[in-house]
């Protein structure tokens, strides 16, 4: 064998073992079957958001989604679920404050948005924007308008204008009494805080400035969402099949507090199989 061919059967052989070594370290599409009273809806998780993802199959495994309620329904704008405490509630109590014991950092990504059937992390309104450790919200949205989805922009950006402007260190006192207000669940002092925070950020400008994508925009305007919640919500993956389901609990009759009058559960949450 001459050199020259010797040489191309090394650089095969390196060329094979370099692809299948990356094949095997890239992480699989994680996909989860939740089988609910009205239906399957099949959820794609983003390796985006690995924290979210590798907390929300801990969950499924443990079979803590199995007979949650949805406590939150919305029509045209989605359905919510997560909270232990509705596994066992009595109709008409108060839900939504459930969880695990903990929060996921956030991991807001500028790739993944608030589209139609997009899965985000429900969250309070704590300054790091840390989600809840279980409680998810499925987008069903509405199809927006440039008009609809500039008002979205500068809303964002009001949002985007707090956040910095709680978390700049020279307004650490603030920061730490929001933090005291949500952990003791102090209602009133949340209300004066979060106006004085407004207030603050109205002329802050010390922030990145954000502008919806035209990809992004485009979508919006065929296929619908909630851009108002971009770069302030964890997306951590989307439904793939069973949106029909999704729509068809979002037009339940709610109370008012959005509860469903008639107690729709997730009966089981499975991971499905790799198809390849």
């Amino acid at each position: 064998m001459n050199r020259f061919r010797c040489a191309i059967l090394l650089l095969a052989f390196f060329t094979a073992c370099t692809s299948s070594n990356k094949k095997t370290q890239d992480p699989q599409i994680v996909k989860v079957e939740l089988s609910t009273d009205m239906g399957n809806v099949i959820l794609e998780l983003s390796n985006e958001t690995p924290l979210h993802r590798d907390n929300f199959v801990k969950l499924v495994n443990d079979g803590y989604f199995d007979g949650m309620l949805f406590h939150r329904v919305i029509n045209g704008f989605g359905i919510q679920s997560g909270d232990p405490d509705s596994k066992t509630a009595a109709p008409g109590d108060t839900l939504g404050n459930g969880g695990p014991g903990y929060t996921i950092p956030s991991e807001i990504n500028g790739t993944l948005y608030h589209k139609r059937g997009a899965i985000l992390a429900a969250r309070d309104n704590n300054p790091a924007r840390a989600s809840s450790g279980s409680q998810f919200f499925i987008v069903q949205g509405k199809v927006q308008t440039d008009s609809i989805l500039n008002l979205a922009e500068k809303r964002i950006n009001g949002w985007l204008a707090e956040h910095a402007f709680i978390n700049d260190p020279h307004h650490k006192t603030l920061r730490d009494a929001l933090q005291l207000a949500i952990d003791s669940e102090d209602e009133k002092q949340l209300s004066t805080l979060s106006d004085s925070i407004k207030a603050g950020a109205e002329n802050y400008s010390d922030f990145e400035r954000y502008s919806i994508p035209e990809a992004h925009r485009e979508v919006y305007k065929t296929s619908g969402g909630a851009p108002h919640l971009d770069q302030n919500y964890t997306v951590f993956g989307e439904v793939i099949k069973g949106m029909n389901v999704v729509d068809s609990i979002a037009t339940l009759p709610v109370d008012p507090l959005a509860r469903p009058l008639s107690d729709i559960r997730i009966i089981s949450a499975k991971i499905l199989a790799d198809e390849n």
